[in-house]
């Protein structure tokens, strides 16, 4: 429905009169008259008499009044707010891990700088123990990693999850039927990084199917482990949210395993009582819930 429109009805309402309004909005009797007749049309109700005696509302031109002044007021409240936020000013310090970076970082930057326009945004990547260790120093106000975090000062919200795949090249030695998961634990396999919590996940799961010494290849950079994937070194255990281009190319290939790794959960932890935090954990979950929709069930879950 046209803003615009609501509001040329809402002065003849007000005013009384089409030339008035005219004025009042800088334009002729004509738009005006033009208007309301496409707004009527919309609606499909009269709106608006017109007589000797000048203009008044029909019964159903009353009650739209009503709904088009609070949906007015709350354009306008709205622009207000946004105005409020481009003119605030500092600086908010956010860590991401290296999942977050190659799936939906970008979008999340990109609203962060047409929200707050003035206010500096120092992003820092790095592992989930480094981050939650800067966070507990002070020295990052927001953080997106793995684990809830229980501190006075601090805050964490549960957030998703990345479901786990076993990933390989379609064509390296690695794509083949496997019996088990003791049978894929006797080749190599590429994870994220030691002592991480997909890690050791990955490293339970394993133990658990009787592999005493699988052989983990531990690698802090997303990029680094699609490249070796890709090379053939291996068989990734890493959310196929981090490859979906690969995977849709062919490049790349899920394998049918009935036992995947454990998913990767996402949280976010933040500093009390920091300015603008809270908005920003507001928009990063406003941002993923967009993110979550457009990628799916079987590449992100939401709690």
């Amino acid at each position: 429905m046209n803003l615009k429109f609501l509001e040329t009805f809402v002065w003849v309402a007000r005013l009384k009169s089409f030339r008035l309004t005219a004025e009042k909005l800088f334009t002729t009797q004509a738009s005006i008259s033009s208007r309301i007749a496409a707004l009527e049309a919309d609606l499909g109700v009269r709106l608006l008499l017109r007589d000797s005696r000048g203009v008044s509302l029909t019964p159903e031109g009353s009650k739209v009044l009503e709904y088009a002044e609070q949906m007015l007021d709350t354009a306008k409240a709205l622009k207000q707010s946004l105005d409020s936020d481009r003119a605030k000013v500092g600086r908010i310090r956010i860590g991401v891990m290296d999942t977050v970076i190659h799936t939906w970082m970008s979008p999340l930057v990109s609203e962060l700088m047409e929200r707050y326009p003035q206010v500096e945004i120092e992003l820092v990547a790095d592992t989930a123990l480094n981050l939650r260790e800067q966070l507990q120093k002070g020295f990052l106000d927001v953080i997106l990693q793995t684990d809830l975090l229980r501190q006075e000062t601090i805050r964490s919200l549960d957030l998703a999850r990345y479901p786990m795949g076993w990933i390989v090249a379609s064509q390296s030695i690695y794509n083949r039927d496997y019996a088990s998961l003791a049978d894929l634990a006797r080749e190599r396999i590429i994870t994220f990084s030691k002592n991480s919590r997909p890690h050791q996940e990955v490293l339970s799961l394993l133990q658990a199917e009787g592999v005493g010494a699988p052989r983990l290849n531990c690698v802090n950079s997303v990029a680094a482990i699609t490249r070796l994937l890709r090379d053939g070194f291996g068989i990734g255990a890493l959310p196929p949210a981090l490859v979906s281009e690969e995977l849709a190319r062919g490049e790349l290939i899920l394998l049918p395993l009935a036992r995947q790794p454990p998913s990767l959960e996402l949280v976010v932890a933040w500093q009390t009582g920091v300015e603008l935090v809270d908005e920003v954990v507001q928009l990063c979950r406003n941002v993923l819930e967009r993110y979550a929709r457009d990628a799916g069930p079987q590449r992100i879950v939401l709690v």
